[in-house]
């Protein structure tokens, strides 16, 4: 087993001169903001889906609800990956898959309803009607028998009877899409809907798109009138004992008022109660950080013009200490998404993109909460979020901007005081004049565009603000570009620094939403290709994580680009999961690849950091080479295990 993971791990890549970055595809992955874009673009037709594969046993009303809540709970926390999904492709002359987004959101809502689980046999609270009752229109007797048909069905004969006939999926599509659901036998599932004795109409849908399955079109009758009626007297009495209880074991002094979005409290003690109340926040004066013997964020001011909105941070607090089920919560990888231990510190408040936003530090975590400006949602939490990121140990570089808003591909920054200007680049045009940034008089940047999925990268936006370059990468605090030694990086202002991030940029997707902190790009080697095609750097880009577990390392290479195209994205060879490699603890590294020179032949390309004295090449190729370069002639499909001695006697094995 050993023996097979050390030829994994030294197996160089085929890469072929000219050929296209190794980063993630676009198509791989899903943001949030494109799934719930999906999702208010089909909302009707996915409610509709829901209500056909929940369990019939319930009465129509309670599947109604159960249907609504099974789509509103299904948008991701954070960017997903589609891969292994089995996501339809776009088939022309059918909507059979209307974009990766509808699609991805339709799996979600198909997972829910078939998973059984006690969400869907209980909706939820809301939304209702007191004293009223919501259910479907009626349908005639075909819609009836088409019910009862359906109601005799499995759950997972249901989502294909659905898949087939409502979404149009050709029998493959709707087999992979059960399978990525999670149903064990599609295709015996697929059968039993292909044998449901079903009447005309059904398989057309006539009957499916019928107001008899529509839950977005409702009727209303009351409840039980006379029932209502005889417990009256019973509510007043409980009522009243509530109010007793209420006084008995309420909150000291005058009370809060109402908690938002909060879940009912739990237990409570002095810390708890202290890190709920809006007039402990610490504030730091504007210009405290002046005379700070550190500058990080207990350093940073209270902005905003809300930060005296006692209401406003109530709610942020009692929803951070206990988010009710309506509450969008995220927190990035490594983060516990719990209660602060005392009073935090109140970095913003105010009005951001009809968005109301509070941002607070704890001294381990900054934490962001965002209502609906117009107040929609407050009671019920559908219009709140809390987001959660780590920035332990966050000073100066790490400290100087998070991100308070992010809407339509754009995000605004609270910048530290001591940041005073920034400019907008774009990485992969680093011969481009930047773009001069607005910072508003409460530290809030103007609009800064984040890199958006695409087929092909052509752009990678950076903020630098005051000499620092940072990009967004999902997170609350932006990730730091850097270049150099690991030991000692620096800024990303040279020529050869700034064409280095140029080749690499794209391959950022590969660590987006991860709790990124630092990423830096090491060029440790310049190699002389065989048939004097030039030069090629090799490249080491280590992302570091504010957990620091989770760090992932890229070795590239960067043959001479094409005409036409001088800052070509680079190949990826080889790439790590944590481990020292690249690092400040281990700043060595050795890497190889298959590479296809202009003329036509391939070669085993080798090369090592400054500590390499010789590569050996066993396998299906043996080669050995004196220095840290090697150069061999091979053929396609070649395999070798790449190793290397170094200065101190000690031997390298290949990044993988």
């Amino acid at each position: 087993m050993k023996q097979q993971q050390r030829q994994q791990q030294a197996t160089p890549r085929h890469v072929d001169r000219g050929s296209p970055a190794g980063s993630e595809e676009a198509g791989d992955v899903i943001d949030v903001e494109q799934a719930e874009a999906a999702l208010v673009e089909h909302y009707p037709r996915l409610v509709r889906l829901a209500y056909l594969v929940l369990p019939p046993g319930q009465s129509r009303g309670r599947r109604v609800l159960a249907a609504h809540g099974v789509v509103q709970r299904t948008l991701p926390r954070q960017r997903s990956s589609t891969r292994g999904l089995g996501l339809p492709a776009q088939r022309a002359g059918t909507d059979a898959a209307i974009d990766p987004g509808y699609a991805f959101v339709r799996l979600r809502v198909l997972r829910a309803a078939l998973s059984g689980r006690r969400a869907v046999r209980r909706p939820p609270l809301f939304p209702q009607v007191w004293g009223l009752r919501l259910f479907p229109r009626s349908g005639g007797a075909d819609e009836l028998a088409l019910d009862q048909a359906l109601s005799a069905l499995s759950g997972p004969a249901r989502a294909a009877f659905v898949l087939r006939d409502l979404e149009r999926l050709s029998t493959p599509e709707a087999r992979r899409v059960l399978e990525a659901a999670g149903v064990a036998h599609a295709r015996e599932a697929l059968d039993e809907a292909e044998r449901a004795a079903t009447p005309a109409g059904s398989r057309d849908r006539s009957l499916l798109e019928s107001p008899e399955f529509d839950p977005c079109a409702l009727q209303a009758r009351p409840t039980d009138l006379i029932r209502r009626r005889q417990h009256g007297r019973a509510v007043l009495a409980a009522s009243a004992a509530v109010l007793v209880c209420g006084a008995l074991l309420g909150m000291p002094g005058d009370g809060w008022g109402p908690d938002g979005a909060a879940a009912p409290p739990y237990a409570r003690n002095a810390a708890a109660e202290a890190a709920l109340d809006p007039g402990k926040l610490r504030v730091s004066s504007a210009t405290a950080w002046k005379q700070a013997a550190r500058q990080d964020f207990a350093a940073w001011p209270a902005r905003g013009d809300r930060i005296h909105d006692k209401a406003l941070l109530r709610r942020a607090l009692a929803v951070w200490a206990r988010p009710g089920a309506g509450v969008q919560v995220s927190a990035t990888p490594g983060t516990a998404p719990g209660p602060a231990a005392g009073p935090a510190q109140l970095l913003f408040a105010g009005v951001v993109d009809h968005a109301v936003v509070v941002l607070l530090h704890d001294g381990l975590r900054v934490v962001r909460y965002a209502e609906a400006a117009d107040g929609a949602g407050q009671t019920d939490g559908t219009g709140a979020a809390l987001d959660f990121a780590r920035v332990d140990g966050a000073a100066g570089d790490a400290a100087s901007a998070l991100v308070v808003s992010r809407t339509q591909g754009n995000v605004r920054y609270l910048t530290a005081p001591w940041v005073t200007s920034a400019r907008l680049l774009d990485l992969v045009k680093p011969d481009a004049a930047g773009q001069p940034v607005v910072i508003g008089a409460g530290g809030v940047t103007s609009p800064v565009p984040t890199a958006q999925p695409a087929e092909k990268c052509t752009t990678w936006p950076a903020l630098q603000a005051g000499g620092r370059l940072l990009t967004d990468l999902g997170e609350l605090a932006p990730a730091r570009l850097t270049y150099g030694r690991p030991r000692r990086p620096g800024e990303v202002t040279g020529k050869q620094a700034k064409a280095a991030w140029a080749r690499t940029a794209c391959q950022l997707a590969a660590v987006r939403g991860q709790g990124v902190r630092t990423v830096n790009a090491w060029q440790f080697a310049r190699q002389p290709l065989p048939t004097g095609a030039g030069l090629a750097a090799w490249l080491c880009t280590r992302a570091e994580t504010w957990r620091g577990a989770g760090s992932r390392t890229m070795a590239q290479i960067q043959p001479p680009a094409p005409s036409g195209a001088p800052y070509a994205t680079g190949s990826v060879t080889a790439h790590a999961e944590g481990g020292t490699a690249c690092g400040p603890r281990n700043p060595r590294v050795l890497a190889g690849v298959l590479w296809k020179s202009p003329a036509g032949t391939w070669w085993l390309l080798a090369a090592g950091s400054g500590q390499v004295t010789s590569i050996t090449a066993r396998g299906g190729l043996h080669a050995q080479a004196a220095g840290r370069f090697l150069a061999a002639p091979a053929t396609a499909g070649d395999h070798a295990e790449l190793t290397g001695r170094l200065k101190t006697g000690g031997r390298i094995e290949a990044l993988h």
